[in-house]
């Protein structure tokens, strides 16, 4: 048998855009672009096939998400000429604040705890499946969860990232999780004491059993049934907040898409809590200037400069819409991205919040042969979340309440029923009311960034889909830190450093997001590329 490293790259690859007539399905694994296949092939459209990889997703990629998870997506309704946003973020339990919590000394020094009951928040992953299925659908939510349900009950092998990032999940979940409330978790996920390599095969039987339930009930078992009790039931039992109550009366949110104007063409996100007004703050910014050269380190700088501001007015006010200290729109005004890329200079600074005028997982897309398109996305937030497992479910729940504040002057401070700041985000192109297709790029704080600069990689730079998301990146972290990939230009790192950049080089490809593209031609035919730095996969029909 031939001995041999999955993760040992040694030369680079060629990557070419894929095209299709019939639909393209385009996941960050495999098993989940073949489970949107399969819808389109059984009759299914674009939001059949967004279901039917989702929820494969949570079943072939748990590291990054779950039954526990949030999502978000965007629809293109050929038949409505339309396109529609979905908010399936979850809230705070009704009983969770930030004074109750630090009163009973559940706090990780004056902060939000990433592990544990503290930081979750109600799941909207199986709600956003059944309102798609029920809104767009033309298969039933049963099924559209067949193939996840099979690959959990029969097993699919592990690819080498997925094993990869596994083992990292429990290196920390083993080092920083102690007490029965996470016993659970490493019974569902590691069984034995190991977590899966590359090749092997990988079973999730209570999984299965959970999605069987989702599937039969159009998602009601979960937020209101047995699950739903069995998770009021462990939460109780281990000092947690959430509720029957805040299960039962969870619904996700239609919402109407925002979007900036970037050199004709329109760049549609979610609203706030979502962060994906970060990516349109900079962008709003950065079509104040002309840019010819990609790999210009002026136009490297501006980008920095422009998402530092945007995620210093974002990380400020952005929160549950009911509890912004400003209209979100007044955010990407014109003349307020005018206004903020007058403040860049030739340096770097350290950027704080202005006030603006009054008036930031994992990612797919699909398309199908009517010319709907869905861009979606749902996470755990952190790796596998929380490290909560719902004992005999599988239910793996997120830990998207860390990133609430305890800071009671904060806008994003912890209350309950509140909905805190939300790092994903689908992206969505539209060009003079005709949609170009769906876009996206996962990993947390990178998600804006990487929508920023896919997007100019396109638009400005005219690079096909597969190139915008080969192309090196760089991504900020905090004060005047960049880190950038391995491939990334040395001379143009230096030039950023003598700018006043603190530039590292991260040899992770992994932190700097995964994203995946499908692009509509004007003929009808779609384009697509997805993630050389993952084990995406695109599927044709």
């Amino acid at each position: 048998m031939p001995d041999f490293d999955p993760l040992l790259q040694r030369y680079p690859s060629q990557r070419f855009p894929l095209y299709a007539a019939g639909g393209m399905v385009n996941c960050s694994v495999p098993q989940a672009s073949a489970a949107g296949l399969e819808a389109l092939r059984a009759g299914g459209n674009a939001m059949d096939a967004a279901v039917a990889a989702a929820a494969a997703l949570t079943v072939t990629e748990p590291t990054a998400n779950g039954l526990g998870s949030d999502a978000f997506a965007i629809i293109w309704s050929e038949k409505d000429k339309k396109l529609y946003g979905l908010n399936a973020s979850g809230p705070s339990p009704a009983m969770a604040s930030a004074s109750l919590l630090l009163e009973e000394g559940k706090d990780d020094c004056g902060k939000m705890p990433k592990y544990g009951w503290m930081p979750v928040t109600v799941p909207g992953a199986p709600a956003a499946w059944a309102a798609v299925t029920k809104r767009f659908g033309k298969r039933s939510l049963a099924d559209n969860l067949s193939p996840a349900i099979r690959y959990a009950k029969n097993g699919y092998p592990a690819g080498a990232n997925l094993a990869r990032s596994w083992q990292n999940a429990y290196n920390i979940y083993r080092k920083r999780l102690s007490g029965p409330c996470f016993d659970a978790w490493f019974d569902t996920f590691a069984p034995e004491g190991r977590t899966p390599s590359a090749g092997d095969l990988v079973t999730l039987p209570d999984h299965a059993e959970t999605l069987a339930a989702i599937a039969e009930t159009d998602a009601r078992a979960f937020y209101e049934g047995d699950l739903a009790k069995k998770a009021d039931a462990e939460s109780r039992k281990m000092g947690g907040y959430l509720r029957y109550e805040d299960l039962a009366s969870y619904k996700p949110i239609w919402v109407e898409p925002i979007r900036v104007n970037y050199r004709g063409v329109d760049v549609c996100e979610i609203p706030p809590n979502g962060q994906g007004i970060a990516a349109l703050m900079a962008l709003n910014i950065l079509k104040e200037f002309s840019f010819t050269d990609r790999d210009d380190p002026l136009t490297l700088h501006r980008q920095i400069e422009a998402m530092k501001i945007a995620y210093a007015d974002a990380k400020y006010y952005v929160t549950d819409p009911e509890y912004m200290r400003v209209d979100y729109h007044d955010l990407i005004l014109p003349e307020y991205g005018a206004a903020r890329a007058a403040e860049i200079g030739d340096t770097a600074e350290l950027r704080s919040p202005d006030t603006p005028p009054s008036s930031g997982t994992v990612y797919l897309c699909c398309a199908d042969s009517e010319g709907n398109m869905v861009s979606f996305i749902q996470s755990n937030y952190g790796g596998f979340g929380s490290g909560i497992v719902i004992p005999g479910t599988g239910i793996a729940l997120q830990n998207r309440g860390a990133d609430f504040s305890l800071d009671p002057e904060a806008a994003n401070v912890l209350a309950g029923g509140k909905r805190s700041y939300h790092t994903i985000i689908p992206g969505f192109l539209m060009k003079d009311g005709l949609p170009l297709g769906p876009f996206g790029v996962m990993g947390g704080y990178m998600q804006p960034q990487g929508h920023v600069q896919v997007v100019m990689n396109m638009v400005d730079f005219h690079l096909d889909p597969q190139q915008a998301l080969d192309a090196p990146r760089w991504q900020w972290m905090k004060g005047n830190e960049v880190t950038v990939e391995t491939r990334f230009d040395a001379n143009l790192a230096q030039a950023l450093q003598r700018r006043g950049h603190r530039i590292s080089v991260d040899l992770d490809t992994s932190s700097f997001g995964r994203g995946q593209i499908i692009l509509r031609l004007p003929n009808g035919v779609y384009a697509g590329g997805c993630e050389s730095r993952t084990d995406s996969n695109i599927a044709l029909f």
